[in-house]
């Protein structure tokens, strides 16, 4: 055989993906100029937090996306990680600990990962529900731990540090808010291609096969005990990331960050955005984080919208948000999305419509319960008067006229849908 042969049974060319490198950069983008259109510090503040939310968010998902581990005590290697990387700060400041601010979330990525070690060993011996009760308790234990040992966890005034220590780099000092944001900018960029990256890995197509069958993964010769553990640990890793920066954002640590609460917040962010697919976890956050920071400034039934649009998704998405889009790029590429801009306006319409209205009803109810049987308020600029039974009326009607058109444009929508579904269907046959 020549060697011109043998060359050509070595060689391997594959080609670029163009579209994947032009969606991360894109991303990359986005995360560079969004001061510039948002440069509120209001905006900086959430634009920051959502971005320590979608390391969360995705290291989550990668137990419960990739794995098939439900967990119910993940804010545990967030919360451990913040807590390390708030002693770390002190530690700088006191100048036993020569580390530049920068790489402090790898502190408590690295310690998210030793006790995602130290617990997953055992947790990770048993899936379904036995595996979600277990990290339910580690939990709880913590929890309980950091109020128990104020030495190290600072009771329930938790643990504070100022970030602006160590040698200014470039004049960076993190004490401007958008320093701090572009620090997290970047810690959130490089764990989400690392993350993605893991996704593509031989462990991570062996994880999908354990979440998809564990028999079947345990016939051909793989440890699932030993998968789900190695996934379980690396998670914890990026949660650990995810805590630090979070420590350099609020300079402060308690309780509250390994509580249940922060763990369903992890688990309902997941859920909104869709654990099926990567980019999932990232518009479940963005959204839990408007909800948590945006509205709860604004109104006071905020978790009442919260619990009511998770149960719609939960009804009518139920892969989530990321699902949805999913579907209608098909719809898109098969030509058929001219069919349905009609009906989608038609339902937005209609939808904003009674969502008005309800939200009047809610708003009203909530001023009520306050002012004990009156006053005089507004809710999208318009002045209500809850001692008028008018504002009551027109409240209601909007939201059943609204209810009634979008009721309406549901099924003509749905009709429409359910024709294009068929002939890609065909198509497909």
């Amino acid at each position: 055989m020549s060697a011109g042969a043998n060359l050509g049974t070595t060689i391997r060319f594959r080609p670029l993906n163009v579209g994947r490198y032009f969606l991360w950069g894109s991303f990359a983008l986005v995360l560079a100029v969004l001061p510039l259109f948002f440069s509120a510090g209001f905006a900086i503040t959430m634009m920051s937090q959502m971005g320590i939310f979608i390391i969360a968010a995705l290291a989550y998902n990668m137990l419960l996306g990739e794995t098939g581990l439900l967990s119910f005590g993940h804010a545990v290697y967030t919360g451990l990680g913040s807590y390390f990387a708030i002693h770390a700060l002190n530690w700088i400041a006191a100048g036993t600990l020569p580390l530049p601010v920068a790489l402090v979330p790898l502190v408590g990525g690295l310690f998210g990962l030793l006790f995602g070690l130290l617990f997953g060993y055992i947790i990770t011996k048993k899936a379904g529900t036995t595996f979600a009760m277990i990290t339910l308790g580690i939990g709880e234990m913590v929890f309980a731990a950091s109020l128990m040992f104020p030495s190290f966890f600072g009771g329930e005034g938790g643990i504070s540090a100022n970030r602006v220590v160590g040698k200014p780099f470039l004049g960076i000092t993190y004490g401007p808010a958008i320093q701090v944001y572009y620090l997290i900018a970047l810690w959130t960029f490089v764990a989400m291609i690392a993350m993605f990256a893991l996704t593509r890995t031989p462990l991570g197509r062996v994880a999908n096969a354990v979440r998809d069958n564990p028999e079947r993964a345990e016939f051909i010769g793989y440890n699932t005990h030993i998968v789900r553990f190695l996934m379980f640990a690396l998670s914890g890793f990026f949660a650990g990331i995810a805590g630090g920066l979070s420590a350099i954002n609020f300079e402060i640590v308690s309780a509250e960050s390994v509580g249940a609460q922060r763990s369903g917040g992890m688990l309902l962010a997941a859920y909104i955005g869709g654990v099926g697919v990567f980019f999932g976890p990232v518009i479940g956050a963005i959204i839990f984080t408007f909800f948590l920071v945006a509205m709860s400034n604004m109104t006071k039934a905020w978790l009442l919208y919260l619990g009511l649009f998770f149960m719609a998704i939960v009804m009518f998405a139920p892969g989530g948000i990321a699902s949805v889009i999913l579907m209608n790029l098909r719809v898109w590429k098969a030509g058929f999305m001219n069919r349905l801009w009609k009906p989608y306006a038609a339902l937005a319409s209609a939808g904003v419509i009674a969502l008005g209205g309800f939200v009047a009803i809610v708003e009203m109810t909530y001023k009520l319960s306050d002012s004990g049987g009156g006053g005089a308020f507004s809710v999208f600029g318009i002045p209500i008067d809850l001692a008028k039974p008018l504002s009551w009326i027109v409240a209601g009607l909007v939201l059943a006229v609204g209810g009634f058109l979008y009721r309406r444009a549901w099924v003509a929508m749905k009709r429409e849908w359910d024709d294009i579904q068929s002939i890609l269907a065909e198509r497909a046959t």
